[in-house]
């Protein structure tokens, strides 16, 4: 969501008008330098509104046929087999670790997923921090290639060679699923099939306050793209 600066407007108004931080609205708008000085009639990104920080740009083809793929017009097998791995292990195996856990107490751990999530990430916004985290511990990306943003991890994605573009019923446990979800974005790891269904672990919004925690979910959104780790 972006927002016009008024007369009278400050950072620390804005963020708990928005239900989120002054340092996260200076990570999602760095063009501000200085916390105590913004302008009116500038416009700010607000984070928090959606699951990523910019809006899809408007170009179709997000998977392998040329349009969105619609998880409830597909039925997949009982079983996807073998989950894809990187250098460091399995990111099915190291999401599933966490089921449970909610995204703001997970970004304090001091090691492993924890340690590679930002801090300054709303909690109700964690999804491609915490599947970022993810795929740098199996090593499937870089620390470079962390990206908080739902669009952002998807162009990295499209840009690393060790990652193909598959349709949702090749799809293996691990792989990283991008979705519209109405006017943002969301992102989760595929986690198999059941009865027929695909199921997804990710850091979703089902806390009773709107925060994330890291939970199982059957999703009917448009899919944007699959990416499969090759490397």
């Amino acid at each position: 969501m972006s927002y016009r600066i008024q007369s009278g407007d400050t950072l620390s108004a804005l963020a708990k008008r928005h239900g989120t931080t002054v340092n996260a609205l200076m990570e999602a708008n760095p063009q501000i330098k200085n916390a105590d000085l913004i302008y009116t009639g500038d416009t700010l990104k607000i984070p928090g509104a959606t699951d990523g920080f910019d809006a899809a740009p408007g170009r179709k083809g997000p998977n392998l046929t040329g349009g969105m793929e619609n998880p409830s017009s597909i039925s997949g097998p009982d079983s996807s087999g073998e989950g894809t791995k990187g250098p460091k292990g399995s990111p099915f195996d190291i999401a599933k670790s966490h089921l449970g856990k909610n995204a703001g107490s997970l970004k304090m751990e001091g090691s492993g997923v924890g340690a590679d999530m930002e801090d300054w990430v709303p909690n109700n916004v964690n999804c491609a921090n915490f599947v970022s985290a993810v795929l740098e511990q199996a090593g499937q990306i870089s620390n470079k290639q962390h990206d908080n943003s739902v669009m952002g991890l998807m162009r990295k994605l499209d840009a690393d060679p060790n990652f193909k573009r598959v349709s949702l019923k090749d799809a293996k446990p691990g792989d990283v699923v991008s979705m519209k979800v109405g006017s943002g974005e969301h992102v989760v790891m595929f986690a198999g099939w059941k009865n027929g269904k695909p199921q997804f672990i990710g850091s979703n919004n089902v806390n009773p306050d709107g925060s994330q925690r890291i939970s199982f979910s059957s999703m009917n959104y448009p899919i944007m793209a699959v990416h499969q780790y090759r490397g």
